[in-house]
């Protein structure tokens, strides 16, 4: 089941809220906990199976953890539970990788391959399985007390709203909520504006900007014209960004109206000034638990200067492929690690003396050209695609021109993502918070320019909702790109 269909938007979310508010709050927990799993059984039934072998396995390491943490044996306790929570990830997403990759290596000897047979790979599993490897290293650490009640473990990790496509929400932030929680009418109307905004990004942006990026990215190496391409790249970053952001949006949403704040997982990472500053705002989430539990236990900053570097290359090899079992995604988080090693080593200060446009044209350059390794199929067809934008490929073969793909509709699709992309509306809302406050001393005044934004709110996200849900009824299934992470 997806956020962004009939039966999520007006079957299970109104029956799941009216069955939790229709509960006493301290008898909220099991009702949740029911719906959560229906979500994620809904389109892999089977496979419900792993998550709660997760579940119970953190539960247990939970509790045995918090006994041994002060005990020599405490470290071995805690490094078999990581070991355990990083075989079950590896064995679903990774296995089919390492042996093809092994029988690569293999093959130069003239050695018989391995046989391997794949699994399917459950939805959702990167980030639950994160989840649960922060709660047991929290507890390790003594940030947090074990948690003894299975239910509010077992909705700790299966909660639906952030459950298959994050954002990945510490157990420490949330511990309090699990016990004790209330919506109230201001939270569940911010939850609703957040859904709404969330699956217009969705429906409006991400799908018809992904309509074109498939396109595009199918066609065959050397006959791709550099407009063309550039055109697919733009959609393809518009697409990424509104698809997993919007996510985020309708995540946040949702908890507001559940009665759970998690925090955010994007802000305009696209007007980053440079990719330190792009990573601080680009998937928060993945990126603070890589610093939290890799990052500093590595050393961090306090070591030799070859030695951060060498751990900031580290985490992001280990944060591409996290997103993917391929060499492109490794590949591509070695990109952005090279990147920063290299502001860390003083490209950051000389980027301090370019002009704020020059910073941003760097930023989106090196950004789009990871989007190229991050989208590619192969390494063989992310260079192709890269000698096209660089204007190497075909000059402009007629069977596949620019104006098959660039009508009006898609080009008011990227005004408005381009836009969407900056603080803007943002802006433009503070500015009219500020006006209504220098009318305090006129009343009246005041109470039209309230009126007149709040009316204007309200007007925008019923027709992104009708144009969303017109989107929604019309459309074919689209799934999240993040739901394969």
């Amino acid at each position: 089941m997806v956020f962004s269909s009939p039966v999520f938007l007006f079957l299970f979310l109104p029956v799941t809220l009216l069955a939790c508010f229709a509960c006493p709050r301290p008898w909220r927990n099991p009702p949740l906990l029911a719906a959560s799993l229906l979500f994620y059984a809904w389109g892999e039934p089977s496979l419900i199976l792993v998550m709660l072998a997760s579940i119970a396995l953190n539960y247990g390491f939970g509790l045995w953890v918090e006994r041994a943490r002060t005990r020599p044996s405490g470290t071995w306790v805690l490094a078999l539970a990581v070991a355990l929570n990083l075989g079950l990830l590896i064995y679903f997403k990774y296995a089919s990788f390492l042996v093809e990759s092994l029988n690569l290596v293999t093959s130069l000897a003239d050695v018989a391959p391995l046989r391997w047979r794949s699994v399917v790979m459950p939805i959702g599993i990167s980030f639950y399985t994160f989840q649960a490897m922060s709660y047991v290293i929290d507890v390790h650490r003594g940030e947090t007390p074990a948690q003894r009640n299975l239910v509010s473990m077992a909705l700790y990790i299966a909660l639906f709203p952030q459950l298959i496509a994050g954002p990945i929400v510490r157990y420490v932030d949330v511990a309090a909520q699990l016990r004790e929680r209330a919506a109230t009418a201001s939270d569940f109307a911010e939850g609703i504006r957040r859904f709404v905004l969330g699956l217009g990004k969705k429906m409006l942006i991400a799908n018809t900007a992904a309509t074109v990026a498939d396109v595009v990215f199918d066609i065959p190496d050397g006959q791709l014209a550099a407009p063309v391409a550039w055109l697919g790249l733009v959609c393809y970053a518009l697409q990424i960004y509104f698809d997993f952001s919007g996510y985020s949006d309708m995540a946040i949403g949702l908890g507001l109206m559940l009665g759970f704040r998690f925090l955010e997982n994007f802000n305009y990472p696209y007007v980053a000034r440079s990719i330190t500053d792009f990573w601080r705002r680009w998937h928060i989430s993945l990126s603070t638990w890589f610093r939290d539990y890799l990052y500093i236990p590595l050393g961090g900053n306090r070591r030799a200067a070859w030695r951060v570097g060498l751990n900031l290359l580290t985490v992001f090899l280990l944060c591409g492929l996290w997103h993917g079992a391929s060499w492109n995604f490794a590949v591509w988080g070695l990109f952005h690690g090279l990147f920063l090693v290299l502001e860390r080593h003083g490209l950051a200060r000389r980027l301090e003396r370019w002009p704020a446009p020059l910073r941003h044209v760097y930023v989106l350059a090196v950004v789009m050209a990871g989007w190229v390794l991050f989208r590619a199929d192969s390494l063989t067809h992310a260079w192709a695609f890269l000698r096209a934008l660089a204007g190497a490929g075909s000059n402009g073969n007629a069977e596949y021109p620019l104006g098959m793909y660039l009508d009006t509709g898609l080009g008011l699709v990227l005004a408005a993502g381009c836009l969407g992309a900056t603080p803007l509306a943002t802006l433009f809302e503070r500015h009219g918070a500020r006006l209504a406050a220098r009318r305090r001393d006129r009343p009246r005044r005041a109470a039209i320019v309230e009126g007149m934004l709040a009316t204007g709110r309200i007007s925008a996200l019923a027709a992104v909702l009708a144009a969303s849900a017109a989107v929604m009824l019309a459309a074919t299934y689209n799934p999240f790109i993040y739901f394969r992470f």
